[in-house]
């Protein structure tokens, strides 16, 4: 294979004249946080532990897998419900779920980083100049150490994810009514778990001492393992930008294409490919929407559900895409199960809403999955919301850009740093 560098500084050649390409700055230790070694360690058993799900059989790695690029491989998940692991997770008979997940499991690479300030597809927990924002008011914002630490609240707290169906345990039952803080808490009766284990006190002194084994300790210990075992600088691309390696031809095409005419990288800028900001992109939509417990619409109306304002329809967070290639299905719904129709889709995507192939990865489940996309107003709607011009991709265009993506996957990062632990100490089974 023919190999070639090119200086950052350089002009590179796009379909004729030359095109200034803007390309990012190589990522230093400076754009993340600090781990405590002690405290990733703690970290990662809680992470594996399914002793902080409502029955006691889902850990955050249930959704959040390296075999799955951190993701869980299916378009929508199951949760509570579900057994087994990625494209193979199926209905539990004795206790099916109630739904499916209503969006795609993300990606947890690099939200050690200074600059996430925004998680979830919605934007629905930020930080801000006066703390934290989360859906969940004042109470339930404080005593985190970071917004990473805090998103950790929500899947405990989500009947569909890792509480558990209303009435099958303790945990269920105090979300369900409404007692999350305080004694007898969902947070208080899950960090009393914890706290009755010697294996955790003891790591608990030594990595955090004198503090409390309270919910917001545990979640701080999470996120500082996520922060560590996902951390993502070391791909070929990171490598060509500190000037450490040659990219293939292709991969070149692709990264001209990509900083250049296709303009990818008006939205996933910087050194992690995204602006963090919300866009409509006419997104398919699939499964049960997000909508309240009393609500009966299956739309998921994104970045709107947080601000109210109509003008954010539809709008969902530039992703990273760093180890993109590894993180299917694709979409804030997991609409696409293969990367380069995805790539071919977004570009175009009023056109494609028209002709969009159901081509998802999904448990068999008896739901209604298709509901807005078998109504005409609502794909309409969908259609109605993207801005800018639809662009046509050729299929040697598409083949440059998956070339160049395949150029941000870090297989260190993939792998994780310290792997899957072969025991948690409250010594429930282990999803490897």
């Amino acid at each position: 294979m023919m190999f070639r560098s090119l200086c950052l500084s350089a002009c590179l050649a796009v379909s004729g004249p030359a095109v200034a390409m803007d390309f990012p700055a190589p990522i230093s230790d400076d754009a993340y946080r600090a781990t405590d070694p002690e405290v990733v360690a703690l970290g990662r058993l809680l992470f594996w532990d399914p002793i902080l799900s409502g029955n006691r059989n889902i850990s955050c790695g249930t959704c959040h897998h390296p075999r799955f690029g951190t993701g869980d491989g299916l378009s929508l998940g199951l949760g509570e419900g579900g057994t087994g692991l990625g494209p193979e997770r199926a209905i539990d008979p004795e206790n099916p779920p109630e739904q499916r997940i209503p969006r795609n499991a993300p990606a947890l690479f690099n939200l050690g980083a200074h600059e996430f300030t925004v998680l979830f597809h919605d934007g629905r927990i930020e930080e801000t100049e006066d703390g934290l924002r989360t859906p969940m008011g004042d109470e339930m914002e404080q005593g985190f150490a970071t917004l990473l630490s805090a998103q950790t609240m929500f899947p405990v707290l989500s009947a569909d994810e890792m509480a558990g169906h209303y009435g099958e345990n303790e945990i269920s039952k105090a979300v369900r009514q409404g007692l999350i803080t305080g004694e007898g808490g969902a947070w208080d009766l899950l960090s009393a778990r914890v706290r009755a284990i010697p294996v955790y006190v003891e790591m608990f002194e030594a990595a955090m001492p004198g503090r409390e084994i309270g919910f917001t300790a545990i979640s701080d210990a999470i996120a500082q393992f996520v922060e560590h075992e996902w951390r993502s600088d070391t791909a070929p691309f990171d490598a060509w930008l500190r000037g450490e390696g040659a990219l293939p031809d292709d991969a070149l095409t692709g990264l001209e294409l990509f900083y250049g005419a296709a303009g990818c990288a008006e939205c996933h800028s910087g050194p992690f490919q995204t602006d963090h900001a919300f866009h409509a992109m006419g997104q398919p939509q699939l499964g049960p929407g997000k909508a309240a417990r009393f609500e009966t619409h299956a739309r998921d109306d994104g970045r709107m559900r947080v601000t109210g304002a109509a003008a954010d329809a539809y709008a969902f967070r530039t992703p990273s895409l760093r180890n993109a290639t590894e993180t299917g299905p694709w979409g804030h719904a997991g609409a696409y199960a293969d990367l380069a129709a995805f790539l071919r889709d977004h570009a175009a995507p009023r056109a494609a809403l028209a002709s969009y192939q159901r081509d998802v990865v999904l448990p068999a489940l008896e739901a209604e999955d298709w509901r807005v996309m078998d109504d005409p107003a609502q794909v309409t709607a969908i259609a109605a919301a993207v801005q800018g011009p639809d662009r046509i991709l050729t299929d040697a265009e598409i083949a440059s850009l998956m070339a160049f993506l395949a150029m941000l996957t870090d297989q260190t990062a993939l792998a994780g740093r310290l792997g899957i632990p072969e025991t948690v100490p409250s010594g429930l089974p282990v999803d490897r």
